[in-house]
């Protein structure tokens, strides 16, 4: 989580929204609650609306406030060789008595150039007001050394802008003594004990004179974070005078009772929440024309500059600064003759004036400007305020009232307005936050009701479908059963089918054994037909040579008997031959038309075994993919009849 850190003032990563800064900021519009992405509220701050005057920091104690100033840019410009000098702030050497001139040695060490005290600066404050109360007869004017006071009216009370004293702060009328009178050149850092003085040095209306607000706190954490050191002790060019007493309550005041007497009435008002109450109640004052003070000595903190929003917090724990602080002021007088005690306050007055003779009034007058546009509260009309309050449930004048101030408002009615404005939301109501949790209790109650009602009725209801359920259960056990058997036969079948189709593919392979000795036997009787032939052909010779020769026995007469005989014998072999020959190829006929038709009957009976091979096979597989789903179908019922029972139970 970022925060929204680019404000003078700003809300850390530790806000918990505990709306303790809104109960205590004097400006209402200062503090925006806002809903982050993961459903918790934080209270921003609204940079334009805030004045710094530092009251959340006091108030919040998870440390969830922080603020901005010029100190990192201040170091880092020293390092870049920058021309600078100091205006160092009473307070300072009231905070660190001790360590003034080891801390301001440190800086010097850094590169800073002169060094001077604002002290000095009040002091010509002091002779401003006095002269231009006097020659403009300006009775009643605001003081204005307090930023926050300045930023305050200027936002919220814009109609106080002319008796805001038209004088500059002691601040500024050290940087513009500095400037003109010493002709210092550098560019000068407040050495500054006020977050709000920063809103000061970048007004337009102070001319830029000074270029960096440096605070105590973070100047120390600075020092010590960096392990800065210093080469030797420095001190102020410039002593301090009774302006030194100007960071205490009231001592804008005593300084002009030192030199006007007490005869005149100057009011003083301190404090984050009841200065500004008090500046409301003095306008009105002003507007009904009553009589007004001298003037009015006007300070933010209750506790004066010396305990200032930009000073170590441990510093504001018990008087050691500010009884300090008196030992400076006790010696100033004592150093400054002509200033004493023993002197009546007109001639303290006139030696006053002497020593600030050559300084000319205008150098030091200030001019202020109206920022009240848009940084201020709409008022919501009553038709508004009350749709607002029936969205937070306020529908009677006792709620609309009841003013816990939990939101961190005064009243309800500041909270409705800050709903209406935007900076807040009903949520933050702890009374409507409240209403909606017992509407939420009631409805459970109700939601309760309903259900032990609807319980009661669902009872019987429930016997009803766990008989239901039961008789489910029970038709599912039979058709598991049913399912095992048919799984078992289907595992049977399969196997038989398995082994047919085994037994077939061996017959296939003895029809086609049968088939290839039947071509064998046929290739064979083609030979003996060719034998035969080729017998009958030897026959019809040895036939032609046995007539040949009973003709020549013939004609050997007697002699030729024998051969005769001989040649007889050999046509009678030879008519055996040709006539065994004549029958081997009728048979062989014969066997070849048996042959071929056996051949064809085979060939008939291996093309069917091939058929039901193959439907075999298929019954086979699709016995095996049915015993498979069927296992599925078992399995999906074993479960069902499983969540049955567990229905059963409960």
């Amino acid at each position: 989580m970022m925060s929204n850190n680019n404000g003078l003032v700003y809300t850390n990563d530790k806000c918990v929204a505990c709306n303790k800064c809104i109960s205590t900021c004097p400006v209402t519009k200062a503090n925006r609650a806002v809903e982050l992405a993961d459903g918790t509220t934080r209270i921003e701050v609204d940079k334009d609306a805030c004045i710094a005057c530092g009251a959340c920091f006091d108030a919040c104690k998870h440390e969830a406030r922080s603020y901005n100033d010029d100190t990192e840019r201040f170091f880092e410009d020293l390092k870049k060789g920058e021309k600078i000098s100091l205006l160092v702030a009473p307070a300072f050497m009231a905070n660190y008595p001790d360590e003034y001139e080891k801390y301001l040695g440190i800086l010097k060490t850094a590169g800073v150039n002169r060094i001077i005290s604002i002290s000095f600066g009040a002091d010509i404050t002091t002779w401003a007001y006095l002269n231009y109360i006097t020659s403009h007869n300006y009775l009643g004017g605001i003081s204005q050394p307090c930023p926050a006071v300045v930023g305050y009216i200027e936002k919220y009370i814009p109609e106080l802008l002319p008796l805001l004293m038209p004088v500059h702060s002691p601040m500024m009328c050290g940087a513009i003594y500095t400037k003109k009178e010493m002709g210092v050149t550098d560019k000068l850092a407040f050495i500054s004990p006020c977050i709000a003085k920063k809103n000061e040095i970048d007004d337009p209306n102070c001319g830029g004179y000074v270029s960096y607000n440096v605070t105590f706190k973070h100047m120390i954490e600075y020092i010590k974070n960096h392990k800065l050191e210093g080469r030797t002790l420095a001190k102020d060019e410039i002593e301090y005078g009774l302006g030194s007493i100007y960071p205490t309550p009231g001592g804008l005041k005593e300084n002009v009772y030192w030199f006007l007497g007490n005869d005149i009435f100057i009011r003083q008002a301190e404090g984050e929440k009841h200065m500004y109450e008090y500046l409301h109640s003095y306008y009105d004052r002003v507007k009904s024309k009553k009589a007004l003070p001298f003037m009015v000595d006007a300070l933010n903190c209750s506790a004066g500059c010396i305990y200032g929003t930009g000073v170590e917090e441990h510093k504001a724990k018990g008087d050691d600064t500010l009884m300090n602080l008196w030992k400076i002021r006790e010696n100033s007088i004592k150093s400054r003759g002509a200033w004493g005690r023993n002197l009546s306050p007109k001639k303290r007055l006139a030696a006053f004036n002497a020593q600030f003779k050559n300084l000319k009034l205008e150098d030091y007058i200030r001019h202020y400007t109206d920022r009240s546009a848009g940084v201020k509260m709409k008022e919501a009309t009553n038709e508004q305020l009350n749709e607002i309050f029936n969205s937070m449930e306020k529908n009677t004048k006792a709620k609309r009232n009841i003013d816990c101030s939990a939101c961190g408002y005064a009243n309800c009615k500041t909270m409705a307005n800050a709903i209406f404005n935007g900076i807040n939301y009903k949520e933050n109501c702890v009374h409507y936050a409240k209403d909606m949790a017992m509407q939420e209790t009631e409805l459970a109650k109700e939601l309760s009701e309903q259900i032990r009602n609807q319980t009661e009725s669902d009872l019987a209801r429930a016997d009803e479908v766990s008989n239901i359920l039961r008789e489910v259960a029970q038709d599912f056990e039979t058709m598991m059963g049913s399912l095992n058997d048919v799984s078992n036969g289907n595992d049977g079948n399969a196997k038989e089918g398995t082994d047919i189709a085994m037994y077939m593919q061996d017959i296939s392979s003895f029809s086609q054994d049968i088939l290839d000795a039947f071509e064998e036997i046929k290739e064979f009787l083609v030979k003996i037909e060719d034998n035969s032939k080729s017998i009958t052909d030897i026959a019809s010779q040895t036939n032609m040579l046995s007539l040949n020769a009973s003709i020549e026995a013939a004609r050997a007469g007697e002699a030729g008997k024998g051969f005769a005989v001989v040649a007889m014998e050999i046509k009678s072999l030879s008519d055996s031959s040709q006539n065994a020959a004549h029958d081997t190829t009728n048979n062989s006929t014969e066997i070849k038309k048996y042959m071929e038709n056996l051949m064809e009957q085979a060939q008939s009976l291996s093309d069917l075994v091939r058929q039901v091979d193959g439907r075999v096979s298929n019954l086979a597989a699709s016995t095996q993919e049915i015993s498979a789903s069927t296992k599925v179908v078992e399995d999906m019922s074993k479960q069902i009849q499983d969540r049955l029972k567990t229905i059963q139970n409960v």
